[in-house]
């Protein structure tokens, strides 16, 4: 019997993956950007331009020619920064030296010569009224000299635009005083002549008006004008001291790049770093002598003249005020108490006495400044004459406060032993002492400046010579790996 077949029921065709899209969740990225499924590789992330650029660089200085290139670059910069700092600081104290010579110490110079030419043609104005109406030809001369002298300099330093505004507010007092007492002098003059006693009080107003007014403010221009000639002297004198410490650092630099050099290839020298630290030895040395040469040549101009010529000026100011009183006390014909007092005030300064300390008074101290035996000789005569003049002055009082005015004029302003020729010689002393002493100042003070000749020229070839031995000894390394 025959069995029908056994049917197998259909299997359902499979049913196809819903539509429904995925729903945006907080990570699912940019719109329009798929999250890759689970086990695919990721996107490579991309880098800026600069940062694969560093990335290169970084992975370049890992290898042995890298390293050897940072390490060229580096002295390359270390020895052109050496160069270019110590050419700026020798540049910077050789204008200073400069200003020294040419400007700073003559304008000071100057302004010294300003203050002694007005106390000068006061002293002399006093002088030719003395000598009665008709003043004497050669001290007329004389003051008219130190007027045209003073206005002269006056007139130069103002040119000059160099001062402070300080120094040029004294340099307009004095411009603005100068022919204000000139007249009183001259109406002084006038009237001497013709015997009126007011000539005497417009001379005593004018002298008044020189104390007060002029040399102060000559005094305060000198002071002011020291004042920028000391700035610049120390700054002609600092050491350079970054320059130094960074040549000290570049030898370092160098000699760890050749002990670098000889641990890696057994080799002793590199030629091209070997000729790189031979330059910049060469600039170390040559900044130290030279610079050691212009600091020890100063110094001396300062020490050995310098303070020198300070005490002569101050001498001189007060030998010509110390002579001013003097004459004034005889003007005022029995109302010169107070010039009297200030006399001894400017002799006691000058020259001293017997009782004081040796070594205090002006002349004292600018024989014991003094550099040389011919500086030293100008000094001593000037004290020997400044205490002569002291006590022939002391003869010209006697005389006047007995009663005998003709005969102390006389003693004060004649031609024989009077105190007028004593002061000449005071004056004449001090004058060639100073001359010799700016005379060794200046040839001091160039000196030290010669030392710095060239040195910043030089300087700047010799470090562009040490870079380009340190590139060729660099490039050698590196052409052993190409």
């Amino acid at each position: 019997m025959t069995q029908p077949p056994s049917v197998q029921p259909a299997l359902a065709p499979p049913t196809a993956p819903s539509a429904v899209p995925p729903q945006a969740g907080p990570h699912s990225g940019v719109a329009g950007q798929s999250t890759p499924a689970p086990g695919q590789p990721a996107a490579p992330a991309r880098h800026t331009a600069w940062t694969e650029n560093w990335r290169r660089l970084r992975a370049a200085a890992t290898t042995e020619p890298g390293r050897l290139r940072v390490i060229g670059a580096v002295l390359v910069v270390l020895i052109l920064t050496f160069g270019l700092l110590t050419s700026l600081q020798v540049t910077l104290r050789s204008s200073a030296a400069d200003a020294v010579i040419g400007s700073s110490q003559p304008l000071s110079a100057d302004a010294a010569e300003i203050h002694r030419l007005l106390a000068d043609a006061n002293t002399t104005a006093a002088s030719g009224f003395l000598a009665g109406g008709e003043e004497p030809r050669a001290v007329g001369e004389r003051y008219d000299d130190d007027i045209r002298q003073a206005a002269e300099l006056i007139t130069r330093a103002a040119a000059s635009g160099e001062g402070s505004k300080t120094a040029r507010q004294q340099l307009s007092t004095l411009n603005r005083e100068l022919p204000v007492y000139t007249g009183l002098v001259e109406a002084a003059r006038a009237n001497n002549r013709q015997g009126l006693p007011i000539g005497g009080a417009y001379l005593r107003y004018a002298d008044e008006r020189m104390r007060t007014t002029l040399l102060p403010a000559a005094r305060t221009l000198y002071e002011t004008e020291s004042a920028r000639y000391q700035r610049d002297h120390d700054e002609a004198r600092s050491w350079p001291w970054q320059a130094l410490l960074l040549g000290v650092l570049v030898l370092g630099a160098l000699g760890w790049a050749q002990r670098r050099h000889y641990v890696r290839t057994n080799r002793v020298f590199n030629r091209g770093l070997l000729g790189a630290t031979a330059t910049v030895l060469v600039v170390l040395g040559w900044l130290v002598v030279g610079h050691g040469i212009a600091w020890a040549r100063l110094g001396d101009a300062e020490r050995d003249a310098g303070r020198s010529l300070q005490a002569l000026n101050e001498s001189l100011v007060a030998a010509l005020e110390a002579r001013g009183d003097e004459n004034m006390t005889l003007v005022a014909r029995g109302a010169g108490a107070a010039y009297e007092e200030t006399y001894r005030e400017s002799m006691l300064r000058l020259a001293g006495e017997k009782a004081q300390r040796p070594g205090r008074a002006l002349l004292e101290k600018a024989a014991l400044l003094a550099d040389d035996e011919t500086g030293r000789a100008a000094v001593d005569e000037a004290l020997e004459q400044a205490r002569e003049w002291n006590e022939r002055h002391a003869e010209v009082r006697e005389l006047d406060n007995s009663g005998e005015y003709a005969a102390a004029v006389a003693k004060a302003i004649g031609t024989g032993e009077s105190t007028g020729q004593a002061f000449d010689k005071v004056d004449a002393a001090l004058r060639e002492a100073i001359r010799h002493e700016q005379g060794q100042f200046t040839g001091a003070a160039e000196s030290g400046r010669s030392a710095l000749t060239g040195l910043a020229v030089g300087t700047g070839l010799l470090t562009l010579l040490g870079a380009a031995g340190s590139v060729a000894g660099i490039g050698r390394r590196l052409a052993e790996y190409r």
